[in-house]
């Protein structure tokens, strides 16, 4: 499979990461919410460049991370200990991590529930699975987000779809298109997967961005 990303990852890493420090969309603090502290083996889907190892990391986590992209890998390997593969398609055994996360990476995947079940798989009974993406009823083709304080949502969150449509010529979508999941879509794909839903956060802002959930493995 050809990763979307390789032809973007020099720029996501020097132009894109730099718009992002500090925690804008209130990322980390739903991802310090919902994982919390721990040890062991955390693997990251889709780490993409690596980026969220440091916040792991903090909370006490050994980071690894599985991306399909070998242009991001390249720049995820100064960060943490990466393989190159498919997310659906996990290189790891049944049931021996204690965590799994996917950070902002659910729009880029559009078989996320065969993701998900996938997750479901290599964790350990008891283990917990973290997912913090684009907010589903405020973020896509459909809506406009050029003024924060008041995002407008046109028709179109029904629909489900894969687009490159986007507010911004500055952010990710216009360059490798997102699918998009509606809320009870993406909640039911979790449950799908023989997870048990047991937390909930939401990113900052008077619109949240971002949409955290915390599930385990019975």
């Amino acid at each position: 499979m050809r990763a979307a990303y390789d032809e973007i990852a020099d720029w996501y890493e020097h132009e894109f990461l730099p718009r992002t420090e500090g925690d804008p969309l209130g990322l980390n603090r739903v991802l310090t919410e919902l994982l919390g502290r721990g040890d062991g083996t955390c693997l990251e889907i889709g780490c993409g460049t690596g980026v969220h190892a440091a916040a792991l990391r903090g909370l006490g986590w050994s980071p690894v991370g599985v991306d399909l992209s070998a242009g991001m890998l390249r720049h995820a390997r100064v960060r943490l200990p990466v393989a190159l593969g498919d997310a659906g398609r996990l290189p790891i055994r049944d049931g021996c991590l204690p965590a799994v996360v996917a950070l902002m990476v659910h729009t880029d995947m559009p078989g996320y529930p065969d993701v998900l079940r996938e997750a479901a798989r290599v964790l350990r009974p008891g283990g917990r699975l973290v997912h913090v993406g684009v907010h589903p009823c405020f973020c896509g083709g459909f809506a406009d987000r050029a003024d924060p304080a008041a995002v407008v949502v046109r028709p179109g969150y029904l629909d489900g779809h894969w687009t490159k449509q986007s507010w911004t010529d500055q952010g990710i979508r216009d360059k490798v298109g997102a699918s998009h999941w509606p809320l009870a879509e993406l909640l039911g794909a979790f449950l799908e997967a023989g997870l048990v839903l047991d937390g909930f956060a939401e990113g900052t802002g008077p619109t949240p961005t971002v949409l955290g959930v915390r599930a385990r493995k019975p």
